[in-house]
């Protein structure tokens, strides 16, 4: 008897990709959360950051940042494309 994997090679990212867009809608729409990960920040992201926000990690493809209420608007304002809600550093390998 095997078993076959196909269905399971087509669900799982389809699942991950809904996670990942359920997550980036809410955040797009006004969710709230501790602190932002945006996932491929375009060039100057950090540089362009106004006062009152702060870079917790950073890393290869990735960099999470904290600020006030208007957090994601400036990100997207910014040129970012995917901001994802993060409250736990550590959550991807980063470095400070």
């Amino acid at each position: 008897m095997t078993t076959d994997l196909r269905p399971w090679l087509i669900a799982l990212p389809l699942v991950a990709l809904g996670w990942i867009g359920t997550l980036a809608l809410v955040m797009r729409l006004g969710g709230e959360a501790p602190s932002a990960l945006v996932l491929f920040p375009p060039d100057g992201l950090v540089r362009a950051l106004p006062p009152g926000v702060a870079v917790v990690s950073s890393g290869p493809v990735s960099v999470t940042l904290k600020g006030d209420e208007n957090l994601v608007a400036t990100l997207y304002s910014l040129g970012a494309t995917l901001v994802l809600p993060a409250g736990l550093t550590g959550c991807l390998p980063q470095t400070g």
